[in-house]
């Protein structure tokens, strides 16, 4: 069997025991799960309908309030010696105090009003586009975190696999060096090679044990990075999956984030159209019945009484051609960072593209690599097999193998990482 074979068939073998295995989808399920924004838009969009609902009763239902005031204006009255002081004035002339039409007797008042808006429901429309608008908005915000999310966790993910197949390959190599041990201790006992041959070889074995330690170091911290955005607490004795990310096709329909400019500028025309209803006239019919009398309190002074009010603002200093001028600016300005926007899509999209097709280039001609560093290993290994070349040929060859190895895998989790990039930009 070719020796790059089965090097592939060790990598599927695991180095250590896991005590339980995960796959991308669970990280991203805990992810927006766990998610503090994802929650948040939830909320905020029960808050959107509360403030809708708020909103409505300010506009239509009628205000029912109990109002009570008792007002006493006392004198003191010269009018005899010694004077006097009154709560109630008899008519004084000489004294010191209000006017006697506010201190005759003071006023006594406690009843029930009603404030009833007549026009609540014409302004209502544009506070309920006002919700609309505010809701979808929230929901696209929503889409755009998860589509974050995806790009984020399977960021880290791939980082994951990477640190993973580099353990696996390490053990491969190491598979590969224990084999080359066992035929060279023979050698050693017939003399063919020197006890310090045999040593080499077993120091070029801690080395790389000592490597893959490092990978395993690597592959715990990555882990661990990868729970910290999904929101997980738990060990790092898991072993995530293999999966193979491909490219999406390109999305011909509207892009999600350009929605977002585009329920951004419609909440600026809804804002502007709520700013302007306190230019339009204002009605509303009031009532109130109870007692409300000035002079000493007696008790036929319970009525009530009905009546309109009625405003219209007519000049404020032009502050609605300002309002306006802002809401043109705004506007404006959505649509220049729309504009840039999608010029960096396209960038992006395009860059991406290329590398994956320098990647692609790349690949082939390191398989080919990869399939001559096999057949000169295999060639090696027969020769060192006979005592026929040094032991630091062999090692420098397994070096040389194990960096083309090492770069073949990059290569692969590279292009997973374009992938990646690519497909968070194509949405």
């Amino acid at each position: 069997m070719n020796r790059f074979l089965l090097s592939l068939i060790l990598l599927s073998s695991p180095l250590i025991t896991f005590s339980q295995q995960h796959n991308l989808n669970f990280y991203l399920e805990q992810a927006q799960k766990n998610s503090p924004l994802i929650n948040k838009n939830k909320n905020d969009t029960k808050i959107i309908k509360l403030d809708l609902q708020q909103t409505e009763r300010i506009l239509k239902s009628p205000v029912i309030s109990l109002e009570s005031g008792i007002l006493f204006a006392p004198i003191i009255s010269y009018d005899a010696f010694p004077s006097t002081f009154d709560v109630v004035s008899n008519g004084s002339s000489n004294y010191t105090g209000y006017d006697l039409g506010i201190t005759n007797g003071g006023q006594y008042q406690i009843y029930v009003s009603v404030k009833q808006p007549l026009l609540g429901k014409i302004n209502l429309k544009s506070y309920t586009q006002k919700a609309d608008i505010s809701r979808k908005k929230n929901e696209n915000s929503t889409t755009l975190t998860v589509h974050e999310i995806e790009q984020l966790v399977g960021y880290q993910y791939i980082l994951c696999l990477k640190s993973k197949a580099q353990i696996k390959n390490g053990k491969a190599i190491l598979q590969l060096i224990d084999e080359q041990l066992n035929i060279m201790h023979k050698l050693v006992d017939n003399a063919i090679f020197k006890q310090s041959d045999l040593m080499l070889m077993e120091i070029e074995k801690q080395n790389k044990a000592l490597e893959n330690k490092s990978f395993q170091d690597d592959y715990k911290s990555n882990l661990y990075d990868l729970n910290l955005l999904c929101g997980i607490n738990e060990s790092t004795d898991i072993e995530i999956q293999e999966t193979e990310l491909t490219l999406k096709p390109e999305t011909t329909a509207s892009s999600q984030f350009l929605t977002y400019y585009k329920f951004d500028s419609l909440g600026i025309i809804t804002d502007q159209k709520i700013s302007e209803l306190k230019y339009k006239p204002q009605l509303s019919a009031f009532a109130n019945a109870g007692y409300n009398a000035t002079g000493i309190p007696t008790l036929d002074h319970f009525g009530f009484s009905v009546g309109m009010n009625f405003s219209w603002m007519l000049y404020d200093g032009n502050q609605r051609k300002l309002e306006r001028e802002k809401s043109n600016i705004n506007l404006l300005s959505q649509q220049f960072e729309k504009d840039h926007f999608i010029t960096q899509k396209e960038i992006n999209l395009n860059k991406i593209k290329n590398q994956l097709k320098a990647l692609t280039e790349r690949g082939i001609i390191l398989e080919n690599q990869l399939a001559q560093y096999e057949k000169l290993y295999k060639v090696y290994e027969n020769e060192l097999a006979h005592g026929l070349v040094s032991v630091m040929d062999f090692k420098n060859l397994l070096k040389d193998l194990t960096a083309k190895r090492q770069e073949y895998l990059l290569q692969k989790m590279e292009k997973q990482l374009l992938v990646n990039s690519y497909n968070y930009w194509n949405y």
